[in-house]
């Protein structure tokens, strides 16, 4: 019989208590499917007295990760700590130094260090897994290394934090105020103990620069991602998008373009009838699109005790049938330092204004979008019983030079009543 693949496990909250109760559960149906037996030996976690739900008397423990990743009992480190610096990147370090392969579920370390890593791993013939780094349970990473390698890849989008999804899905079906549903959030406990890693889109922006890094053959680069968070979409763009048959997203995009390659995180809207405005709660949703396969669509849990655990156990099953990848799909040392470029394509924008309600206050609006060289697709202006006229438009598609230049050009109307609010309509 081949010899058990032995798990170093470090951290046991909600994703390594899952790790353990898939392989506590499933030992013999995993053993099946990997060609042999996968077991733990040691964990590693703050509070050794901890009740956690689960048995850990089999197990040798480390207060220590970085002494557990260096046993020489562990073959595979599997880390599910979270936190770029600290112990996360010492024991993953380590666990690559003394020889051993790495699972780890942390974006933020990837994102922030995933070269150098991933160089480390490559020259010491190890490799380093991540799938559930990534939207939770969906198997992207696989399919984008895996089942879409032979394809040159065109765009990566998608919801890549069920937080925010749940927020702005929360305040649509409610018509409850950002500030409300957020402490609603926060106590189910579905926020990060830095809420502004969820809201902030950081979180999201992690996911979105380790997809682009493998779609398009680049080195990580999340300082590049355009982040914009949500805190300040309102229940009126909400409901006023709604009307116009759209729905609000954070919604990661990223592609290649001759001018570079462009990655931004910001709220957008979708149709509301398309796979991504059909999103509802916490779920993710992923689109690919490649120049052979054309558009795929994956959706499911985004984090969670089960799902990311099950992403964990699914790259662990893959070390032990001895399938071997670089980090990022291909050798580390080929990846390309990427030109960031900020998004020049046209695209459609909803703008919603409040004018003085007087003559001709909309076709002097119209003007400076005209001047600007956009035009105007749909408008909306909502009844007033009086004093000032909301407005809503939706555009033809417009640069992002053309649209922020036509708002600037609003001031001198005379006619508007606070600041205007845009958002990119993103084609699905």
């Amino acid at each position: 019989m081949p010899a058990p693949l032995r798990l170093g496990l470090a951290g046991l909250g909600t994703v390594g208590v899952g790790v353990i109760k898939i392989i506590q559960q499933h030992a013999a149906m995993i053993e099946m499917r990997a060609g042999r037996p996968i077991m733990i030996t040691a964990v590693s976690a703050r509070d050794p007295s901890k009740d956690r739900g689960v048995d850990l008397s089999g197990y040798a423990w480390e207060s220590d990760p970085v002494a557990l990743a260096m046993r020489d009992d562990v073959d595979v480190f599997v880390e599910v700590m979270g936190g770029h610096e600290g112990a996360a990147k010492a024991a993953t370090e380590a666990a690559l130094t003394a020889g051993k392969d790495v699972v780890t579920a942390n974006k933020a370390l990837l994102a922030h260090s995933g070269q150098d890593l991933a160089e480390t791993a490559e020259s010491l013939g190890r490799v380093i897994r991540f799938e559930a780094a990534v939207a939770g349970g969906i198997p992207v990473i696989k399919a984008l290394t895996e089942g879409l390698a032979g394809n040159g890849m065109r765009r990566v989008m998608g919801v890549m934090n069920g937080t925010c999804n749940y927020i702005l899905t929360r305040m649509e079906s409610s018509g409850l105020p950002y500030d409300h549903v957020f402490e609603e959030a926060r106590q189910l406990g579905y926020l990060e103990a830095d809420p502004q890693l969820d809201v902030g889109g950081i979180d999201a922006g992690h996911k979105l620069s380790l997809l682009a890094s493998i779609a398009f053959g680049t080195k990580v680069s999340f300082d590049a991602v355009e982040l914009e968070g949500i805190g300040d979409v309102s229940i009126d763009d909400i409901r006023r998008a709604g009307d116009m048959g759209y729905r609000i997203k954070l919604l990661g995009v990223a592609q290649m373009t001759g001018r570079g390659l462009e990655q931004r995180m910001t709220p957008c809207l979708v149709p509301s009838d398309s796979p991504l405005g059909q999103l509802q709660g916490g779920t993710n949703m992923v689109v690919l699109e490649g120049d052979a396969v054309g558009q795929i669509v994956l959706r499911g849990p985004g984090a969670g005790e089960g799902p990311t655990a099950s992403a964990v156990m699914g790259d662990v099953i893959d070390i032990a049938r001895g399938l071997r990848l670089p980090t990022f799909g291909q050798p580390a040392t080929t990846l390309a330092d990427p030109v960031a470029a900020r998004s020049a394509a046209p695209a459609a924008w909803y703008l919603r204004m409040t004018l003085q309600d007087k003559p001709g206050a909309l076709a002097k609006i119209a003007t400076a979008l005209g001047e600007a060289g956009v035009s105007i697709n749909r408008m909306r202006q909502y009844g007033h019983p009086g004093g000032d006229a909301p407005v809503l438009i939706v555009t033809h598609k417009a640069t992002r030079d053309d649209m922020m230049h036509a708002i600037a050009s609003f001031a001198a109307t005379g006619v508007l009543v606070g600041n205007p609010v845009a958002i990119r309509i993103e084609e699905v």
